[in-house]
């Protein structure tokens, strides 16, 4: 898969963009794809973990997801944020990765006229995309893996009513199971969570059933 490049507002941004698989079709993980009828679902854009802990679009669970989406019919563009891998610019904590998620939005309109945005994170990632996500306009739904939510302000994304998806490790030992469960109960409908048995913050050695849990929540919705 080549690397893209992003026009970002502090620089040039690194970027995978996996292509919708259609259905049958046998991935490199060999996984089949379940495709979509119509050949395109969404297009998604996903964010990678906290750039200064060693977050990249290659973070596994990341990697996982994209290839999931990609399974049940969606373009997913993966992006390394400012600062990380050899995207251009220095790592703000936030509002710069807010900007350049809003960049790779504005990319993904682009390339997929009329599709559906879909706004996706994992940890920091989650915090920056389903924040940009529920504010957007343009996007439809909100896919988070164990969101940081003693860490960051997610109010915005709790008030929000775009349909929420969300992932958590049971014994993630970064984002307690306990706060997303009370995130949980305040959260407006519609929601979903699924809790992945046994998994730390990463899903390490887990993130096989990241994908499932992906391919099984999103699967057949429609938005």
């Amino acid at each position: 898969m080549p690397l893209r490049e992003i026009a970002g507002p502090a620089g040039r941004l690194e970027a995978l963009l996996d292509e919708p698989m259609p259905p049958g079709a046998i991935g490199h993980d060999g996984r089949v794809s379940a495709g979509y009828p119509n050949g395109l679902r969404a297009a998604v854009v996903l964010a990678h973990p906290h750039t200064e802990y060693g977050g990249t679009m290659h973070t596994k669970a990341v990697y996982q997801t994209a290839k999931a989406l990609s399974r049940i019919g969606c373009a997913v563009l993966r992006f390394n944020f400012r600062g990380a891998g050899a995207s251009l610019g220095t790592f703000t904590n936030g509002p710069g990765e807010m900007d350049d998620f809003r960049a790779a939005l504005d990319y993904m309109q682009g390339q997929y006229p009329g599709a559906s945005l879909w706004a996706g994170g994992m940890s920091f990632g989650s915090f920056v995309a389903l924040t940009v996500g529920a504010e957007d306009a343009r996007v439809s739904t909100l896919i988070g893996l164990c969101p940081p939510l003693a860490r960051y302000e997610f109010g915005p994304v709790e008030r929000s009513t775009k349909a929420k998806f969300f992932i958590q490790g049971e014994f993630d030992e970064l984002c307690f199971l306990k706060d997303m469960r009370a995130f949980y109960a305040r959260a407006a409908e519609p929601k979903e969570l699924v809790v992945i048995d046994g998994a730390d913050h990463l899903f390490d050695g887990r993130t096989a059933e990241v994908a499932d849990a992906i391919e099984d929540l999103l699967g057949d919705w429609q938005a």
